[in-house]
């Protein structure tokens, strides 16, 4: 894997194109069903189109760390987590109203015109949010089974099942806590790191990691333990650095590169680590301010711009930026005494400047 040492463009690739394989599969099988399914299909592989690949590159690492070779079983078991991924992103749409995903119309705002165009009985809406509830349904189930199918053995896959199984409950976990923060008006740091770590930390490296290494099972079971471990000092930091990155590319990014609207978190108000750093340190004018227009779904531009003076002036961006670097450089130091293979080691190092780069 040629360019780098996480070979990413290459990886990225092949997780393309085993999700184009698996499709494909799938188009026959729906379009079995009704050619009025077919939308349904057209509509994931857009959303599947985009993203960095960076859970199935974890995961991918993860294996070689522990002594895994390359090769095409591995690419299609990682592979499955991008469709993991993309039920849990249509599912939190929903929750969060979103419209736009990755430059395009969220799953629930798309089918809501798709309804309205077509002259549809009903409200348009509820039937988009009807449809992006099984979508996200059905990518999560497509997930297990692309992962089954994947030519892994089974004495393999049985191996990685509990890691999935843990991965599932624990991303349901932190999107319910993001949930009850939202609604209950929670602002503390703590909640905050909480959430980030269940919703996003784990579920985006740690687990991976775990999976891979799992999958592999090359190792005895003190070794195995080993290895689990340093997956873990390496991967919870750097998870918390990569939604703390997300979260100021959400507030302060370009839209072009993020693909979704820059005021989109202030309007919903999101509860993030950002956001809490600014009301602790607030003056009482700036926390009326924040009350006023965070959550606030008509936000306008000149009222995300003084909330984006205010999380500047309290200092809370360049504290989320030396957290970013304290939690990178945390999971760098973990590389060093961990008992992995030497590739592995400089493709993680590679994947944590990846994860928590300031473009987005």
């Amino acid at each position: 894997m040629a360019n780098s040492q996480a070979g990413l463009d290459q990886l990225r690739d092949r997780v393309s194109a085993a999700l184009a394989g698996f499709l494909g599969r799938q188009r026959r099988v729906l379009g079995g069903i009704g050619d009025d399914m077919l939308p349904c299909l057209e509509a994931v592989t857009v959303l599947l189109a985009g993203g960095k690949r960076l859970r199935p590159a974890f995961c991918y690492w993860g294996w070689r760390a522990a002594g895994g070779a390359d090769g095409d079983e591995i690419v299609t078991a990682a592979a499955a987590l991008e469709l993991l991924q993309a039920s849990a992103l249509v599912h939190d749409d929903v929750m969060d109203a979103s419209e736009i995903r990755r430059g395009q119309p969220s799953m629930h705002r798309l089918f809501a015109a798709r309804h309205a165009a077509a002259g549809g009985v009903g409200s348009a809406d509820a039937f988009g949010t009807g449809a992006a509830i099984l979508i996200g349904d059905l990518l999560l189930a497509w997930s297990d089974e692309m992962y089954h199918a994947s030519g892994l053995s089974p004495a393999a896959l049985q191996r990685g099942r509990p890691v999935l199984d843990a991965m599932h409950t624990e991303v349901m976990a932190g999107q319910y806590l993001d949930l009850l923060s939202q609604a209950s008006g929670t602002d503390s740091l703590q909640s905050a790191l909480r959430v980030i770590t269940y919703k996003t930390a784990k579920y985006t490296i740690e687990r991976p990691l775990h999976l891979g290494a799992a999958l592999a099972g090359r190792q005895t079971r003190s070794r195995a333990a080993q290895i689990a471990a340093a997956c873990t000092e390496y991967g919870l930091p750097l998870g918390v650095a990569f939604q703390l990155r997300d979260d100021l590319l959400g507030v302060f990014g370009d839209p072009a590169v993020t693909g979704k609207p820059v005021n989109g978190d202030l309007r919903e108000g999101k509860r993030t680590v950002l956001v809490a750093i600014a009301r602790e340190r607030a003056t009482a004018a700036q926390q009326r301010l924040l009350h006023r227009h965070l959550g606030d779904p008509q936000l306008t531009d000149a009222g995300a711009q003084a909330v984006r003076a205010v999380l500047t002036e309290t200092g809370a961006v360049a504290e989320c930026e030396v957290l970013i670097s304290g939690s990178v450089k945390q999971a760098l130091a973990a590389l060093e005494a961990a008992p992995i293979t030497g590739a592995a080691s400089a493709a993680l190092a590679e994947l944590a400047v990846v994860a928590t780069a300031r473009e987005g």
